[in-house]
């Protein structure tokens, strides 16, 4: 499985949308500073992802989430997050 996924950072609240083969890696990778991205960001908290059966679809979807659109659709799905969190 490939993974689209989404993580905040706690510092200043801010979103990186990414995907990875690995997921449990890759975030750990954010959170210990070794991705040029997200340095000195972290720490983070995963808040969204989506399981992808091939690397195409993974970044296509990362893309279209990157998009406009996208962030519409994420900030319409994950709205109760968003006010419990402020």
């Amino acid at each position: 499985m490939f993974y689209t996924y989404v993580i905040q950072s706690t510092k200043d609240g801010k979103w990186y949308t990414g995907s990875t083969k690995n997921l449990r890696k890759r975030f750990s990778t954010h959170n210990n500073n070794k991705i040029f991205s997200t340095k000195n960001r972290g720490p983070f908290k995963l808040i969204y992802y989506e399981a992808c059966i091939n690397e195409q679809d993974a970044r296509t979807r990362e893309k279209y989430l990157k998009s406009g659109m996208g962030k519409r659709y994420l900030k319409n799905r994950l709205n109760r997050f968003l006010l419990l969190t402020g």
